[in-house]
């Protein structure tokens, strides 16, 4: 399915206008429930994720790059989000998040944007897997009203624990069913067309939960509310000297790195959707810079492209970038006059609506088929997946990025040797001739080779075939050839030695 695309920047007429007025208030529906769901996860409150999806709206929104696509929090920093407030406290989360926008400003002026595209696709869906798994682990506490642990093993090999508790507590009971009732009204409502295209599914979902809490006086836990300016904590004199820690360092460029790899993958995605504009990576880099900047200035969430937003963007018929800016103004309303309607939704929906969206960034489908067809692929995505799962969200990346590296140089380092004159008389040297790459992956491969020459026969290396050698490489081929020559000749002199006469 295609949406129409416009110009980003023409003036729209009254049927353009109508577009993108009916698409914002879908993405608005979608977006309620998805930004307070997300700040509950990272342990801030409600309003800061309203702040974020707003400053997604009207400044990022505004700025060139993507037409179509839509910012706000997203599922997919919720981890690292909640490990770096565990860790720093939540007033350190507005330096952070600013000095990352800082940092994707200057890569997008720098042109760094397009580099994005090059990074491996199995660490990125790695990176999504472990992030949904950590994600659905701890929200599995959540939907039961319980405390989660801080780690992600932690928090999975506490689930039978958990359990248990739930199945000896009426409350906890009461609130799982309305966890597991809200991933099913997001399951199964998107089946009901007319419904859903009245009404987004995770609005449904929350709007449900919400009503029967209230109607029946649920004994379940609401999210807290505490007003807009009262949420607002902009970074003081004490978080920016916290940027000199190594930690903390480390948290900026995981935020970088991975908010902006999250959103230009986006942005490819929603391409696909529309014939409109293409993205422009750079500038659209940019654009998230911006609104990073700002929502660390206000101390609230970082802000990535979300494609679930942008594809109900596409799927509602927007037009040009008009549509994500009232989205922007129709969340700023909310948030200003209605703030006392978040005080009544259950703690255990939203931790619904993120369980099903943590299910949704594991690639399920895609893995069997990768695992058939490119199984050092796979490898990459689950070794990221599981080392995010029992370490952290950077120190995942990192290492999935590292096997993805060492299967390239593994994978490129084709090396072949042809061997002439192994049958030919014994006082003519061996040619052996190198062809490929050879680099000090293939160095054992290389060395084993050469070692089941003939060793009482010299060899002529020529290296003149290769394509690419590293030093290591040379410089330990170049060693044997002589040792082996040597000793060949060594022996060949003895020989002459211990002739006698005639």
């Amino acid at each position: 399915m295609r949406g129409a695309g416009g110009a980003a920047g023409s003036s729209p007429g009254a049927g353009t206008f109508r577009a993108d007025f009916t698409a914002s208030l879908v993405v608005f529906l979608v977006a309620v429930p998805l930004c307070v769901g997300v700040a509950v996860a990272s342990g801030v409150p409600a309003e800061l994720g309203l702040i974020t999806g707003i400053v997604g709206g009207l400044v990022t929104g505004l700025l060139p790059g993507s037409s179509l696509q839509v910012s706000g929090p997203a599922a997919g920093l919720t981890v690292l989000v909640y490990e770096a407030v565990q860790e720093y406290g939540v007033a350190a989360l507005g330096v952070i998040v600013l000095v990352s926008g800082l940092l994707q400003l200057a890569m997008g002026a720098l042109g760094l944007g397009r580099w994005f595209r090059a990074i491996s696709l199995a660490v990125v869906q790695g990176m999504l897997a472990g992030i949904g798994l950590v994600l659905i682990a701890g929200q599995l506490y959540a939907l039961a009203d319980a405390k989660a642990p801080s780690s992600g093993l932690d928090k999975i090999f506490g689930i039978p624990e958990l359990i248990g508790d739930v199945a000896g507590s009426s409350d906890s009971l009461t609130a799982v069913a309305i966890g597991v009732g809200t991933i099913l009204v997001l399951v199964f409502w998107p089946r009901f067309r007319q419904g859903a295209k009245v009404l987004p599914a995770p609005l449904a979902a929350v709007a449900l939960a919400t009503i029967a809490t209230v109607s029946f006086d649920l004994p379940v836990a609401r999210v807290e509310v505490k007003g807009l300016l009262e949420a607002i904590q902009p970074p003081g004199l004490d978080q920016v000297t916290q940027m000199a820690e190594v930690g903390v360092i480390g948290t900026i460029l995981a935020f970088t790195l991975i908010a902006s790899a999250e959103s230009l993958f986006s942005a490819a995605a929603v391409d696909r959707l529309h014939d409109g504009p293409r993205t422009d990576y750079d500038k659209e880099l940019m654009a998230q810079g911006a609104g990073n900047a700002v929502c660390g200035a206000l101390g609230a969430l970082p802000m990535t492209a979300v494609i679930v937003r942008s594809s109900a963007n596409v799927f509602a018929g927007a037009k040009t970038k008009l549509s994500r800016i009232l989205h922007g103004v129709w969340l700023l309303v909310f948030a200003v006059l209605f703030p006392s309607a978040l005080g009544i939704i259950p703690v255990a929906t939203l931790a619904g609506v993120l369980v099903h969206a943590g299910w949704k960034l594991i690639p399920t489908k895609e893995l069997l088929p990768l695992w058939r067809e490119r199984r050092g692929e796979a490898i990459i995505l689950i070794v990221t997946a599981g080392a995010i799962v029992i370490t952290n969200m950077f120190e995942g990346v990192i290492i999935g990025l590292l096997m993805s590296v060492a299967k390239t140089a593994w994978e490129t380092s084709h090396v072949h040797i042809d061997v002439k004159g192994r049958d030919d008389a014994e006082d003519q040297p061996i040619k052996v001739r190198v062809l490929g790459n050879a680099t000090f992956l293939r160095l054992p491969k290389l060395l084993d080779e050469l070692e089941s020459l003939p060793r009482e026969r010299v060899v002529e290396l020529d290296l003149r075939g290769l394509r690419h050698v590293d030093h290591a490489c040379e410089m330990a081929l170049a060693t044997w050839t002589e040792r082996h020559n040597a000793v060949v000749r060594h022996a060949e002199t003895a020989d002459e030695d211990t002739k006698v006469p005639a």
